[in-house]
């Protein structure tokens, strides 16, 4: 069944057209992505569709009866609503049926037998009712969606004012799930959850009954979710089958497709112009009409046929210029012992980080886990607690923010990239062409650049002053995909040393060779990319012996479900002994840190070993903690 059919939606702003044809469907149960670039009205098109906005022409169909879910549509909750009373107002219809059903209750303790029959109708209705709303399983859905949106009680008390914008949003998308709308309309939902969350949002999403629209730039979830992709392209719409990555691979065949049948037009085109030429140069020499005749009409027959656009197959790619930069030496980053607090939060616990010449990692871990606050360490904008954060010998840092800001936004391009450096403005105009700043692009102010601009002039300037080593605070936020893949395509060119936030796990597979995960105030390194690390926490995961919970079933009581875990005492005991031995252990090697605090060969192995230990009180911890 067809929930949702454009067919030829047309959209004006004042005069300027900004969506000419649109015209898809999605079904029932289909999962469908909007790709395209910034600006091209993707988020128009999802405000259409829920009647947030009009539409000139075409039409928009909706099944009749079908209720609709938008996250952007961010609604106005008073003062003294917390995170709590905002996911709570999902079951608004249900809570009212729930009065309702209190009301009949309280009748029915005192009805005549008369009246008896058709109370009970009633209530049987409203049960009904309050059921297929999800009345009964108002708990479990509120606590599934908090623990996979990492929605915790700090949070959850929180007033919603308060609330971040990136917070407000999640919290928003969680409101939205737990309503379970027929149609649901996402726009850039992944933009601010961390790794965890996402991979539980692509489950939730995949085993959702209705049906999906999803606005993202994000090409993993986009490969993981959707079963079927609209590109709008010249505010035309462009549909394909497939998941992105099929997209991609339909896409270049038809431009593949495209442009044969522009070379062979082309081919014909020449061929018809040679022909005309002689036949006009017959008829002059010979004196001969018939020759012009043909030459006419042949004329007419070239100007009637329908040109054929030569398909734009590459986008310009950046070149980087960068003056030869020096080589840093073997070791770019040492972190040693570092710990960090804030208030009664310990925020790094003792961590090491040792990063080498031309190595890309990439560094995550959940929000608020501490990842900027390392980077803020390392870049000298915030201080330790104790410890050690040294850069090596010769090391040029770069840093490139999640977001980018320039001393005065009225400046132009040419401006802001001159402004600390000695450069004539030819030379500068010169450089700047090389990452795609050509012609009067240079004059342009920096107000109007898009994110995808912002970075590469930031990286320009970076470039130009001879960095070898990058950091970089989530690259691809509020960059579309041609941006990111633009991106990538120059930090593969970069013969430094990478270290990267990122959430965007495509981005993560195409240029990282190491992941660093923080999780509970320590580090861990995976040698390889996302895949690899994705696999590796999948062995670790089945390795550890699961703990078995007590078959006492589940008390449901109201609207809460309680689980009653058997006590293992002897269990909680043995856990501990261990953990106390390892610990030991653990003082052990701190002590020997410092006797060989001169000799790096022996103080690696110290270290290798310290980790080691401290992973597997980290694995101890997780079971001992099951046992609560």
């Amino acid at each position: 069944m067809i929930e949702l059919a454009l067919n030829n939606i047309q959209k004006y702003y004042g005069a300027n057209m900004v969506l000419k044809d649109i015209t898809f469907d999605v079904k029932t149960g289909e999962i469908l992505g909007i790709v395209g670039e910034n600006g091209c009205g993707k988020s128009t098109l999802l405000k259409i569709i829920c009647g947030i906005e009009g539409y000139d022409n075409g039409a928009l169909s909706i099944r009749k009866g079908a209720s609709i879910g938008y996250l952007e549509q961010m609604i106005n909750f008073g003062d003294d609503f917390t995170v709590t009373d905002v996911l709570n107002t999902a079951f608004k219809d249900a809570d009212l049926i729930y009065e309702e059903m209190k009301i009949v209750e309280k009748e029915l303790e005192n009805i005549d037998e008369k009246n008896l029959e058709s109370r009970l109708k009633l209530y049987s209705n409203l049960q009904s009712k309050y059921e297929s709303l999800g009345g009964y399983d108002k708990e479990e859905k509120l606590s599934k969606v908090c623990t996979g949106l990492n929605l915790d009680e700090s949070i959850l008390q929180r007033q919603f004012e308060k609330l971040s914008g990136g917070e407000k949003t999640t919290v928003i998308l969680g409101k939205i799930l737990i309503q379970n709308p027929d149609i649901l309309l996402l726009d850039e939902p992944s933009n601010h959850l961390d790794l965890a969350s996402m991979e539980w949002l692509e489950g939730y999403l995949k085993a959702y009954k209705g049906t999906v629209v999803i606005v993202s730039h994000d090409r993993y979830f986009l490969d993981n979710v959707v079963l079927s992709i609209v590109e709008i392209e010249d505010m035309i719409s462009h549909s394909y089958s497939g998941n992105y990555s099929a997209y991609v691979k339909e896409k270049e065949r038809a431009l593949q497709l495209e442009m044969e049948a522009y070379i062979n037009q082309q081919k014909k085109i020449k061929e018809m112009e040679k022909t005309i030429a002689n036949l006009k140069d017959w008829g002059a020499r010979g004196d001969n009409n018939k020759f012009f005749r043909r030459a006419f009409s042949m004329e007419k027959m070239l100007n009637r046929i329908e040109r054929i656009d030569k398909p734009k197959l590459e986008t310009g790619s950046i070149n980087i210029m960068s003056k030869s930069s020096e080589r840093s030496g073997k070791e770019v980053v040492n972190v040693k012992n570092l710990w960090k607090s804030f208030r009664e939060k310990e925020i790094l616990k003792g961590v090491n980080l040792l990063i080498r010449y031309g190595e890309r990692t990439a560094f995550i871990g959940e929000n608020g886990s501490g990842k900027t606050t390392l980077i803020k360490i390392l870049l000298g904008e915030i201080n330790m607690d104790r410890g050690e954060a040294l850069l090596g010998s010769s090391v040029k840092l770069g840093y490139l923010p999640q977001n980018i800001t320039f001393s005065d936004e009225n400046k132009t391009v040419l401006d802001i990239f001159r402004e600390d450096i000695s450069i004539t403005d030819g030379k500068g105009r010169e450089y700047l062409s090389n990452y795609l700043f050509c012609k009067e692009a240079v004059f342009r102010k920096v107000g109007d650049l898009s994110g995808g601009e912002r970075s590469r002039l930031s990286l320009a300037k970076l470039m130009y002053r001879q960095v070898n080593f990058l950091i970089l605070d989530e690259p691809t936020n509020h960059l579309d995909i041609e941006s990111r893949e633009e991106l990538e395509e120059f930090l593969k060119d970069f013969k430094g040393t990478l270290f990267f936030i990122s959430h965007d796990r495509y981005f993560i597979n195409s240029l990282a060779s190491r992941i660093i995960e923080l999780e509970n105030g320590l580090l861990k390194s995976y040698d390889g990319d996302y895949e690899y690390y994705k696999k590796k926490k999948e062995e670790i995961k089945k390795a550890v012996k699961p703990v078995t919970k007590s078959s006492v079933p589940a008390k449901k009581e109201g609207q809460n479900i309680v689980i009653v875990p058997k006590q293992t005492a002897s269990d909680k005991k043995k856990i501990e002994e261990e953990i106390d031995s390892l610990e030991k252990k653990l003082m052990d090697l701190e002590a020997a840190v410092s006797e060989y605090s001169c000799d790096y060969q022996k103080l690696e192995e110290l270290y290798n070993k310290k980790k080691e230990i401290q992973e597997s009180i980290e694995k101890l911890m997780e079971q001992y903690y099951e046992l609560f």
